[in-house]
Parts: structure tokens; sequence; C-alpha cells
């Protein structure tokens, strides 16, 4: 096994020029990621320096068999913290071959949100908190639960310490780290209130960009997880029962709400999102009905309520907001297994350009 590490660690830059591109795109669930590599003739900087590529939509739920080729557009590029050296990942987005978006490319949409003037003169600013569950390979049970039985009630684990508390901490340490390195903007991570729960943040972020480190963090910790023999779920509410589900809050601000009178900017922000609550639940996750019970920190998912400091609220401001007077606000409704390009952009496009 150590000489199979030796092979894997091998750096390249010793002995040639080439490098590794592994092209990431998501796949027909709309969820699910697939990545494949390709060998370029030496370092690369910028995307438009990459060429496009193609896969067999067939397999994966994006194309029917006769015709079955799926473009993909190289959209942002990563440092590989698997492969190092000058090896990179590359955030792609999907097209046919005479150029339209696919219907699983929701980066293609959100990509003219963010580029209109109106919005590029907000400089809008996320950090979006991905909740994530480790599950147990072969039985699909979280880490650190006995098989086909249940750990203590919640209370202990939230941002806990010791074996008997905080499980996959090995993982989370080094998805950390692997983030960072690939230049994806991670500002902390702790453990969630569920055991075998955990939270990482992006951000602050502006425009597509948090979406596109969203989206490759997620793909860095699936291939972490696949190193370490346990299974990634994005699932919104893992365990029924008394058990908190699993969310991407989405803390947003322009720059008119973090300068002085941002605080009368924020309220009819959140104005407008409470006139379209229905139209962003249904955007903002599968299966997201079973999370927002009123329940678990949560609002009821029929229902729109915003507060200060309100865990329990659709949006929460902060105390710091409230008292400066500018800032920023939480979107708590998201679900962790929501499209990060879909969600971002609507929340911008509804703040900023929609009119009632």
């Amino acid at each position: 096994m150590s000489a199979l590490a030796d092979l894997i660690n091998l750096d390249l830059s010793d002995s040639s020029e080439k490098i590794i591109a592994e092209y990431i795109w998501i796949g027909g669930s709309g969820l699910d990621m697939r990545s494949k590599a390709r060998t370029l003739p030496g370092p690369v900087k910028d995307p438009s320096e990459l060429p496009k590529w193609n896969y067999d939509g067939s397999s994966t739920g994006q194309a029917p068999g006769d015709d079955s080729e799926v473009i993909i557009y190289p959209q942002a590029i990563f440092k590989d913290p698997f492969r190092r050296g000058n090896n990179i990942l590359v955030m792609c987005d999907a097209y046919t071959p005479a150029g339209e978006p696919i219907p699983t490319n929701k980066r293609h949409a959100a990509a003219k949100i963010f580029s209109d003037p109106t919005v590029a003169a907000e400089e809008t600013w996320y950090g979006i908190e991905q909740e994530y569950t480790l599950l147990q390979k072969d039985t699909k049970w979280p880490v650190g639960w006995p098989v086909g039985g249940f750990p203590g009630p919640q209370g202990p684990y939230y941002c806990g310490v010791g074996a008997d508390k905080a499980f996959g901490r090995d993982i989370v340490d080094a998805h950390y780290k692997a983030c960072l390195y690939a230049g994806i903007n991670v500002s902390g991570t702790n453990g969630e209130v569920m055991p075998g729960q955990w939270e990482f943040q992006v951000g602050p972020t502006v425009g597509i960009a948090a979406a596109d480190q969203v989206w490759v963090a997620r793909y860095i910790l699936e291939r972490i997880t696949e190193l370490a023999g346990v299974v990634l779920s994005l699932d919104p509410k893992p365990i029924p029962g008394d058990w908190n589900g699993a969310g991407a809050h989405t803390n947003y601000s322009t720059k008119s709400m973090r300068e002085d009178g941002g605080y009368e900017i924020i309220k009819k922000a959140i104005e407008k999102l409470g006139l379209r609550h229905k139209e962003h639940i249904a955007a903002y996750g599968e299966g997201n009905e079973r999370r927002l019970t009123g329940r678990h920190e949560t609002a009821d998912i029929n229902t729109f309520l915003w507060g200060v400091a309100n865990r329990g609220a659709s949006i929460r401001v902060g105390r710091d907001t409230e008292k400066d007077g500018k800032g920023y606000f939480e979107d708590r409704r998201p679900a962790s297994n929501m499209d990060p390009y879909t969600v971002t952009s609507m929340v911008a496009e509804t703040t900023i350009l929609w009119k009632p």
C-alpha cells in the first residue's frame, strides 16, 4: 500500500510540464456530481484557456442514447488538493451541441442574473452554511450511532468535543484544509446538533463565485468521504423524529445594506422575500417539508416570518445588524440539498430586480 501511495503522490513537475485537469459537472438528479480527468500541455490560469469537453449524457440521465453527447464548458478553476502541484479542479456547466443549456444547468440562468448591471453594482455577498450528515457505508446510519439503535438525546453534540460526542472529525478537518488549499473561501466549520452531522461555511463570497465554491466544496467532501469509506448525505431530514434536520442557511447582503441606512433596505428586501415565499420554497431543495416543521430551529414551511436573533424564523436578522443599522440577514429556509446557483441568484433577483 505504501508503494501505491507513493505513486498517487508523485510530483509530476519533476518530469513533465503536463498537468491533470479534473472536469466536474452536475448530473441528472441535479445533485449528483460527476467528474473525469484529462491531460493538458501545461499550467492554466483562467477557464478561458481550457478546452470544452463532452460526456455521455445517456449515462447520467441527461440525454437520450441516440443523441447522447453533452458539452461541458469550463467556468471556474481551483487547485487540486488530491493531485496537488499544478493540477486543477474545473467546475463546468453543461450544454447541448447546439449551445443551449440543458435543463439541469442552473448556472447559466444564474450567470444572467449576476451579470445584470443593477445586480453587479450591488456587489452581492453570500455566506452559505452547508450542513451535511456522515453515514456508515453499509448501514446508511449516521456515523457514531449504534447499528440499528440511537444515541443519547440531542444536547451534547453541537460543537461538542470527545469520542462520545464528535463523530467524523478527521473527515471534517481534512475537508477544511483541502478546501483552503483549493482556493475556496471556507470561513469555518462546526459539529451540528444531531450527532454525525456537521457544517462548513463558504463566504463571504461575491455573486456566482459563492455557488461555484459551494459545489466544488461538496465535490471535495464527497471525494474525502470516498477515501474514508463513509457516505455523504445532503438529505434535509436524514433521521425522522426528534432530531434536527440539515439546512443550507444563506447569509446575504448588498452594498446598499452594508452602508449607513442599510437596515431599511434590509427590511424592504425581507418584505419582498415574504411576498414570494412559495416560489422560493419550491426552489429551495427537495424534501424540505420534512425539515421545515416549526420545530428544531425552523419556521413552518407554510409560514413566513422574520425576527432579530430568532432561529425559529424564516429570515433571521442578527443583533449586530439591528444595532449598527446596517449589515446582512440570514435566509434559513434553504435545505441542505439546495442548488446554490438557484438559491443565490433567486435571492438577488427577488431583492434587487423584482418589483412587486
